[in-house]
This record gives C-alpha cells, sequence and structure tokens, in this order.
C-alpha cells in the first residue's frame, strides 16, 4: 500500500487539505486492509475509532428500517472516505458499509484527525463542506422518494450508475449491482424491480445478459413516466 503523501485518491477527499507533513504522520499511523465482495467493514450502531478511506471498489452504505428491511442509502466510491461524520459528532454510526465487490481501504485513527480538524482550517472546511453535501443529497433522496414512482427512480439510478461507473467494452455497466441492490436503493420490493427491469428490457430501453444491464435508450429513460 502506498504512503499517504504518494497516494492519487487523495485528491478525490478532504485530505487534499493536508500538508506533507500531516499526510506523513498520517500515513505513519493508519493501517491498509483488503475486504472481500460482502463483507461489512461496520455496522449501524458501531462506535467508530476512526475514518475510512477507500483506495480501490465500492461500498454500500445501508440503513435498516424498522420493519428490518434494508434500505441503500448511498454507494462509497474510489476515493470516498467514511466515518467523518460519526468522527466529528461523536455518536454511533448511523449505517452500516458492506463491500459490493473487492476493496481495498485504509482506517485513520481518531486522534490523527481530530488534530487535523483542530490545526487545519482548510481540512476542517472541507470535511464540513463534503457533509453538507451528503445532506443535501439525502434532502433529493426524500424528495424523490416522495415524489418520483418506483419505475422513475429505478431509471434514474441506471442513469446514475452508467454516468458514475461508465460502461465497459460490451457497452454493459461497470458496476454490477444485483436485484436485491438495485431495489432496496430505490425502496421497492425485489419482485417489483425485476418486474420493472423486465418492462425496460421488453420496451428496448435496457438489455441484459446474466446480472449485467446495459442502456440501449438513455433517452426513454430519462422520460420515464
Amino acid at each position: 500500500m502506498s504512503k499517504c503523501e504518494h497516494c492519487i485518491v487523495r485528491q478525490f477527499n478532504s485530505l487534499k487539505t493536508l500538508t506533507r507533513d500531516e499526510l506523513v504522520r498520517v500515513s505513519a499511523c493508519k493501517t491498509s486492509t483488503v475486504i472481500k465482495k460482502g463483507d461489512v467493514i461496520f455496522k449501524e450502531g458501531d462506535a467508530l475509532n476512526g475514518i475510512y478511506c477507500i483506495r480501490e471498489g465500492v461500498c454500500k452504505l445501508t440503513k435498516l428500517s424498522e420493519n428490518g428491511k434494508e434500505q441503500v442509502v448511498k454507494l462509497s466510491v474510489k476515493g470516498g472516505m467514511m466515518g467523518q461524520r460519526s468522527l466529528v459528532s461523536g455518536e454511533h454510526s448511523n449505517l452500516t458499509a458492506i463491500a459490493i465487490n473487492d476493496m481495498q481501504i485504509c482506517f485513520i485513527p481518531k486522534q490523527e484527525i481530530l488534530i487535523d480538524l483542530q490545526k487545519n482550517v482548510a481540512f476542517s472546511m472541507d470535511v464540513l463542506k463534503r457533509m453538507a453535501q451528503d445532506l443535501r443529497e439525502s434532502d433529493d433522496s426524500i424528495v424523490n422518494m416522495a415524489q418520483k414512482t418506483v419505475k422513475q427512480r429505478l431509471a434514474q439510478t441506471l442513469l446514475y450508475v452508467e454516468k458514475n461507473f461508465a460502461t465497459d467494452q460490451e457497452g454493459y455497466l461497470a458496476l454490477t449491482l444485483s436485484r436485491d441492490d438495485y431495489a432496496s436503493i430505490v425502496g421497492t420490493a425485489t419482485e417489483s424491480a425485476i418486474r420493472i427491469l423486465s418492462q425496460f428490457k421488453k420496451a428496448g430501453l435496457i438489455s441484459t445478459k446474466g446480472k449485467q444491464i446495459r442502456i440501449e435508450n438513455e433517452y426513454a429513460l430519462m422520460h420515464v413516466e
């Protein structure tokens, strides 16, 4: 694993605001881990003693509803940081993080991050800015749940995955999600998600190969009613 001061990934998160000396100090204290697909990184209710930085891979951040159903709140990708909200608030984690594919993550102890939050204004402001962005995305998600149909939300999710994770050489979405994951993201039953995807396929909006999905008509997906 590379040292923080040489890591390109930090350019995608708040660590980019740290000085070289601060990065050297953080690098000496961090631990790097390989996480296998499906493994839990931390659970809702856990006391987090630091933050996680994603070097490779994608994980889903989920929350359990009162009836025990898993809701995917966010997908966290390469360069993403997790745990900063719990660190700043002093509260236990509000979400569970689960690897969607094999990942490489770095863990930075709480005391090291607190030093930088107290001494580096640029770092503190960037952390707060990203937390504010997360809150805005949560607001948008609430509006989507209330005002858009399940079919519209699923179409929007497919377009989001294509935009943020691109496609492979055959045009299939580079990030392969299970039908359960799609259902959890849009807030519906797995059976409903499967039925709507079949409707999209029959209408020529998408094509599939196993779990893989390829968008065939982006315009039509954008205007699903």
